[in-house]
């Protein structure tokens, strides 16, 4: 089980009033038979899963007791990961009043209700930012928009969205259809947004170099030292944070953290080919040479399988877990500009699935939006360590700013 989503983990303060927050706007839109959304906004690592899955056990227990409007209630979580609805099904077996059938990928849940002519009364949506955003057949979606479906078939949805996950075109979306559909179909709407960094043991100073490099584009060096002959570290407290010359060094030093702590994982961003033909395909830098993730068909998720130190994992692989420590590669797409400044260059991306085209042209710089895209990417991979995060630059010149400041 992955502990930091358990449903009966304790809250802190400001989760416990969001919660309360949430609980409250399901049971007057209920007992005022309203149709109603929430909208919990968070970047990565703020706790926004843990309390939806505490949300929804009490949901779930409280459709079993004699409480007005809430007894006997049809509720579904949905998530479109499916590494993250393993952990969810996971959790589920672990506590009598909930039922792993109830824990769905988003398309699963629309076909099945349309094909039982039912509604549900509410829907938990989980990383709702890798919802889609137009029909694709290959996932068996006809319809448009998956949020405006499940809205559709529901009286109330609770969901959680980050702008600075979306991965993909086809998931592609912003507040502006959250209006559009408050609108159409004449919505209740409340939202919150939680900011505290609870994921990483970091201090401000590691969350405010990742923030400056996936947002700003700038590569901050304050507090940067030279603190080993083999990398750059330092950010004061016990975080470790490290920026690596030679990727295969930060590969092993990986590799002891592990033997130590276990859950750590090397990832890189989507710059290196690999396609799903059942082969192996390998990142190379330098003297490192490992391969990318194999498809899991197991029950265990990639993160929590001991040999997978050995495969690289993908931003799908890992997007919404935790590790203790995780060593991230940026490949090719990400170039230094100059002047303490980084570039995306999109031709370099190798996953073509996530710029795959709209058939609504309906976004006006495609370009900026690819960008978007990588810069999403690299914001998620290094913020899964809880005790450290190691990092390397295929292009050495970023290290080399970087190394060149330090020494000042």
């Amino acid at each position: 089980m992955l502990d930091s989503i358990l449903p009966n983990k304790n809250l802190t303060e400001l989760q416990q009033k969001v919660f309360d927050k949430i609980l409250k706007f399901c049971q007057t839109n209920l007992q005022n038979n309203n149709k109603g959304i929430f909208q919990l906004n968070g970047d990565a690592g703020t706790g926004k899963s843990v309390i939806l899955t505490k949300l929804f056990l009490t949901l779930e227990q409280d459709s079993k007791r004699n409480i007005p409007d809430l007894q006997g209630m049809n509720n579904y979580f949905l998530v479109n990961h499916p590494e993250l609805l393993k952990v969810y099904q996971d959790n589920a077996g672990e506590f009598d009043d909930l039922r792993k059938n109830r824990f769905l990928r988003p398309t699963t849940f629309i076909n099945q209700m349309h094909k039982r002519n039912k509604t549900a009364d509410i829907v938990v949506i989980d990383e709702a930012h890798l919802l889609l955003s137009e029909s694709d057949s290959y996932n068996n979606f006809t319809q448009k928009n998956q949020l405006e479906e499940v809205i559709k078939l529901s009286k109330v949805v609770i969901f959680v969205y980050d702008e600075r996950q979306v991965l993909k075109i086809k998931s592609y979306w912003s507040q502006n259809i959250i209006e559009e559909l408050k609108s159409k179909y004449d919505l209740s709407y409340e939202s919150s947004t939680l900011k505290v960094q609870m994921r990483m043991q970091a201090p401000d100073s590691v969350i405010n170099w990742i923030d400056d490099l996936t947002s700003d584009l700038q590569i901050n060096t304050k507090e940067i030292t030279q603190k080993d002959p083999d990398y750059l570290g330092g950010m004061k407290n016990d975080y470790d944070f490290r920026i690596y010359q030679d990727a295969e060094k930060m590969y092993q030093k990986l590799r002891e953290k592990n033997n130590t702590y276990g859950q750590a994982r090397i990832v890189a961003t989507a710059d290196y080919p690999s396609i799903l033909d059942g082969k192996k395909h390998f990142v190379d830098e330098g003297n490192f040479h490992l391969p990318w993730d194999q498809y899991n068909y197991s029950k265990v998720t990639w993160a929590q399988k001991d040999n997978t130190i050995n495969e690289i994992g993908s931003i799908y692989t890992v997007q919404g877990f935790d590790l203790n420590y995780v060593a991230v590669i940026m490949g090719p797409s990400v170039k230094y500009a100059g002047k303490g400044k980084i570039e995306i260059d999109i031709n370099k991306y190798e996953d073509q699935e996530a710029f795959k085209k709209r058939h609504d042209d309906d976004l006006k710089n495609i370009d900026e939006v690819k960008k978007e895209i990588i810069l999403n990417s690299m914001n998620v991979l290094l913020k899964r360590g809880i005790r450290g995060v190691f990092v390397y630059f295929h292009d050495f010149k970023i290290y080399d700013y970087i190394a060149k400041a330090a020494e000042k």
